[in-house]
């Protein structure tokens, strides 16, 4: 299981900060965790993903039970 960071809005609709979470792939993981928490299929289209601090976006991403997966929605303000 990858240990998967929720900020802001995802953080709110999971109603927790972190959770460790199934699948062999980026895609699996980010799927079980819609599963367990189904508000976060609102929100997931406009999220960035993290796999151990770097940007990723690949599905098909192997995961591994020492990755760390963060959620991250997208975010008001800027310049």
């Amino acid at each position: 299981m990858a240990k998967v960071n929720f900020y802001a809005a995802a953080r709110a609709a999971s109603g927790v900060s972190e959770a460790h979470i199934d699948g062999a792939t980026l895609g699996e993981v980010i799927a079980s965790a819609s599963s367990q928490h189904p508000q976060l299929i609102a929100i997931l289209p406009g999220c960035s993903y993290l796999v151990n601090g770097a940007a990723e976006s690949n599905d098909e991403l192997k995961i591994n039970s020492e990755d760390v997966i963060d959620i991250l929605p997208r975010f008001a303000g800027g310049a």
